[in-house]
């Protein structure tokens, strides 16, 4: 009898080991996603706005951030909380070998953070068109 008493406890530990491991890690991975959608909400925030100004906000290279940073949630009473992510935002010239490259730039909005100890990076890039949809909006 003491060999199936023991015998039935190391299963319901193993059972209550696996359970937790499947709890932990499935947590890890729900934040994680987390963390990966809100870079993705960053760099398109961060590309919509580029995409509202004229040309010569684009090129003057003033009117657009160079680097930024951005927090998980919004500051509350003026602390910074979650993660952070830090940004930076590149216009450089095109060299497609076209005849329009003068009215083309590249625009490349990336962001980097850390999850625990891993570092994580993200990147979104498009062209720019000297005649885009910047001069179609009233």
């Amino acid at each position: 009898m003491l060999v199936e008493v023991i015998v039935g406890m190391a299963i319901i530990g193993i059972v209550f080991v696996s359970l937790y491991a499947g709890l932990s890690s499935g947590v890890a991975l729900i934040e994680m996603t987390r963390e990966n959608l809100r870079a993705t909400q960053i760099l398109v925030e961060k590309m919509e706005t580029a995409r509202l100004f004229t040309w010569e906000q684009v090129t003057n290279g003033t009117s657009l951030p160079g680097v930024f940073e951005e927090n998980y949630y919004p500051s509350v009473n003026g602390r910074a909380r979650g993660v952070a992510y830090h940004g930076s935002l590149v216009i450089s010239n095109v060299n497609l070998g076209t005849d329009y490259d003068e009215g083309l730039r590249l625009l490349v909005v990336a962001v980097r953070w850390t999850n625990g100890q891993i570092p994580r990076y993200r990147e979104i890039q498009t062209l720019v068109a000297r005649d885009g949809l910047q001069n179609y909006i009233f």
